[in-house]
């Protein structure tokens, strides 16, 4: 098998592989989600705990916004929210700054985070192994939300179309990531006949904006990035728009789903989803960094409608949500 057929086959793996609370299974229906929760009311999602004392109340919230930028960047932009969201729940909250999704998933599957926004790949993942619940994404003030897949190259790189990629490099991100590789992956196979390692060399940046930054500087013959990432960063002068050639675009997908720990205490998760839906984007160092790619508010979704075309991809790529 080859490594990037490993991938493809073991992505929970890589989200999971630190991963070691114990958990009794219980008699229940649960789906694809670990044997730790249930799934009752079939909303794919795992149900809030009916035993008191499996429900926690911190003191302290911890919050993780998906790693795909510049942390520093992120921890100032979600400031005033952050502030909004101690409010309304009367607990402080802690900006975290993780390094990569497998991380992020560890953190909250051993009570480590409670508050998060995943990305669209890793969303889920975090649902099926951490007890992830989300409800909510950015959208746009008239109700548009998402982003797409581009493949990104630079002029003059050779590269017109999709089919030129044969023999050269493209660039991925992470193996949770979907615009930065499982949906590219599925497209190439489907629509392309491509795969990685027979067809073209594939690499990891490890992040968007390096995958940006490197197709930008010419490190990279191409890659395949969210092109809202891309968006931000332009808003933000960190690349230049004639620096990089887009030769393919996908569906819209999903974007980041923000939501909390199954285990929370129910008065408490009502709380923060309040805090979302009730903040006032207007002024504040959120609409600041968001509006850039045209973001403004917080919409209502529920995770079997709005990721049913994540799950379709990550079937088609054979991936597993058991978690190691």
């Amino acid at each position: 098998m080859t490594r990037i057929a490993t991938l493809l086959a073991s992505v929970a793996a890589v989200a999971a592989f630190a991963f070691a609370a114990p958990a009794s299974a219980q008699e229940c229906p649960r789906g694809d989600l670990d044997k730790r929760f249930c799934d009752v009311d079939g909303d794919l999602l795992a149900d809030i705990p009916t035993d008191a004392s499996q429900l926690v109340d911190p003191d302290t919230l911890i919050f993780a916004y998906t790693p795909v930028e510049d942390p520093a960047v992120y921890k100032t932009a979600w400031s005033d929210f952050l502030t909004h969201l101690e409010a309304e729940t009367g607990k402080k909250v802690v900006f975290f700054p993780v390094q990569s999704n497998a991380a992020q998933i560890e953190a909250m599957r051993s009570g480590r985070l409670h508050i998060a926004g995943f990305n669209t790949g890793s969303n889920p993942l975090a649902v099926n192994c951490a007890g992830f619940r989300p409800f909510t994404i950015m959208a746009s003030k008239d109700g548009n939300f998402g982003y797409e897949m581009e493949i990104l190259t630079y002029p003059g790189s050779g590269i017109e179309k999709v089919e030129d990629i044969k023999g050269k490099q493209l660039a991925f991100t992470s193996p949770t990531s979907n615009s930065g590789f499982k949906a590219p992956s599925a497209i190439l196979k489907a629509d392309f006949d491509m795969q990685a390692e027979r067809d073209f060399e594939p690499v990891f940046s490890g992040k968007h904006d390096n995958s940006i930054l490197g197709v930008a500087n010419k490190d990279y013959s191409a890659a395949s990035i969210a092109n809202s990432v891309l968006a931000r960063m332009i808003q933000r002068d960190v690349v230049k728009p004639d620096q990089v050639v887009s030769i393919y675009k996908s569906q819209t997908f999903p974007t980041t789903g923000f939501g909390v720990a199954y285990n929370l205490t129910p008065e408490l998760q009502d709380k923060i989803r309040n805090a979302f839906f009730n903040f006032e984007w207007d002024g504040t160092s959120l609409q600041k960094e968001f509006e850039k790619s045209n973001e403004g508010q917080f919409l209502e979704m529920t995770y079997k409608e709005f990721w049913d075309v994540i799950r379709k991809i990550d079937a088609a790529n054979g991936v597993s949500y058991a978690c190691k």
